[in-house]
């Protein structure tokens, strides 16, 4: 089981990589085999499942995505915990709430997320 110190020291490395816009630093919280969830997936590459898989393929999104949103930053709000997995509440980009949903696999690495944004996320 994740302790909630780990979870919190997780949250808070994970926001400040994304808020530093360092894609290696991100990815490092990530295994190869990574698949994530979003509706911003679907939203700007028109993939109707909203998922990608694989670190490589989510890099390039992600790539992409920091290039349109160079002054994105995040806010924790709140972690919470499961098993092996946690919740992270926070401010988004266009100032949307998310609550992202994280598995780890044995080594540490995140190795599913599913994001669940609030409403309208027209860009």
């Amino acid at each position: 089981m994740i302790t909630e110190q780990q979870a919190q020291a997780f949250a808070k490395d994970w926001v400040e990589s994304w808020n530093t816009h360092d894609l290696d630093r991100i990815l490092s919280h990530y295994s190869d085999d990574f698949e994530i969830t979003t509706p911003l997936i679907k939203t700007f590459l028109g993939i109707d499942t909203g998922t990608l898989q694989g670190k490589q393929n989510i890099k390039e999104y992600w790539a992409s995505a920091l290039k349109k949103l160079p002054h994105m930053h995040l806010e924790l709000i709140d972690v919470v915990i499961s098993i092996e997995s946690i919740a992270l509440y926070y401010k988004t980009v266009m100032d949307k709430m998310a609550i992202e949903v994280m598995f780890f696999d044995s080594s540490g690495k995140v190795n599913k997320a599913i994001a669940h944004y609030t409403l309208d996320l027209d860009p």
